[in-house]
């Protein structure tokens, strides 16, 4: 779970954008642009990180802040779940990335795995929703939610790696290689297991606070 710290800042971060885009007068222009300022201070602080490497905080051009949205995908061949390796980090996650606008999550999820694994593939269940902020996973100083899907193989090609990643393969759920913590959690391909074993089960997401 994310420090309520961050997420506060997070949240007046994105209300200063939001603010700086619809507002009309010029005094309140320089508030908001004040106030997402020392926001993005705070942040660097918590996050030990210098400004400029806080990307893809909501921006006022942007419009209304909202999340990104990200896709994963999974692929079960025998017992077997596909990962890739990440040029990046050279550590393994589940396919996926950030949606590209114009595509559905499904065919967004189908585009990644085609992409990083060379495999054709059909989304068939979405299986777990996850805002990454609730979820175990490092700090983040962006906010999206995560889409899993469980795909389908249409054949039986082998996985290729492509420019973004340097290996592609399917593992045994006992036996997986080191995973990109900032993509991936063992948790989330333990439920792609579930999920498979039990076709009408239904899609997992984050529970909601406790009404007081």
């Amino acid at each position: 779970m994310e420090d309520p710290r961050l997420t506060r800042l997070k949240r007046l971060q994105a209300l200063a954008a939001t603010g700086l885009h619809f507002t009309q007068d010029a005094y309140d222009r320089e508030r908001y642009a004040e106030i997402g300022a020392i926001a993005e201070a705070l942040l660097a602080d918590l996050l030990s990180m210098p400004i400029p490497d806080l990307h893809g905080l909501p921006r006022p051009e942007e419009g209304y802040a909202t999340p990104r949205v990200e896709v994963r995908g999974a692929v079960i061949r025998d017992g077997r779940i596909l990962l890739v390796k990440e040029a990046t980090d050279g550590l393994w996650s589940l396919p996926g990335g950030y949606c590209d606008v114009g595509l559905s999550p499904a065919e967004n999820i189908e585009k990644e795995i085609r992409e990083e694994a060379g495999l054709t593939v059909r989304a068939r269940h979405l299986y777990l929703l996850r805002h990454k902020a609730k979820g175990p996973f490092p700090p983040d100083p962006r906010d999206f939610y995560k889409l899993y899907f469980l795909c389908e193989e249409a054949g039986a090609a082998e996985p290729s790696p492509a420019h973004e990643t340097t290996e592609a393969a399917f593992f045994a759920p006992e036996a997986l290689p080191p995973l990109s913590a900032v993509r991936v959690h063992a948790s989330d391909i333990e439920m792609a297991f579930r999920h498979a074993a039990d076709p009408a089960r239904a899609t997992d997401f984050d529970e909601t606070a406790p009404i007081r």
